[in-house]
């Protein structure tokens, strides 16, 4: 059963084009690596999709506020809900993925170094008095 859920993720990663199937994609794969047991979930009902769980990633960002956005762990926990996996509170991060959130984490800071942004707001040319 984890092979058959591993070849459909797969399958879809290398159909679609839309780059977020394949990180929810990777994703997936990890959880189901810690927790083989939710291959079951992923079988369950073939109309179950990546593409669709990433539009109820948006629906939920939507109901989250104005703002439109989530975070990567409510997004995945989105995802989780979506196949009907209960998320394991305690579940480990594989430490490959813990060094990519990591260097992806530096990289950013070092970009952010990098630009010295100047920020500067002069309300006098909008404001009519």
């Amino acid at each position: 059963m984890l092979e058959k859920a591993i070849k459909k993720i797969k399958d879809e990663m290398e159909k679609e084009k839309n780059p977020y199937v394949k990180v929810i994609g990777d994703f997936l794969l990890n959880h189901l690596a810690n927790d083989p047991g939710s291959a079951e979930q992923i079988l369950a009902d073939d109309k179950k999709t990546i593409f669709k769980s990433i539009d109820a990633m948006r629906k939920a960002a939507k109901r989250a506020g104005s703002c439109a956005m989530l975070s990567d762990a409510e997004g995945y926990a989105v995802v989780l809900k979506y196949f009907g996996i209960k998320e394991k509170t305690n579940e480990p991060i594989k430490k490959s993925e813990e060094q990519k959130i990591r260097s992806s984490n530096s990289i950013k800071q070092k970009k952010i170094e990098e630009k010295s942004i100047e920020f500067k707001v002069d309300l006098d040319d909008y404001l009519d008095f």
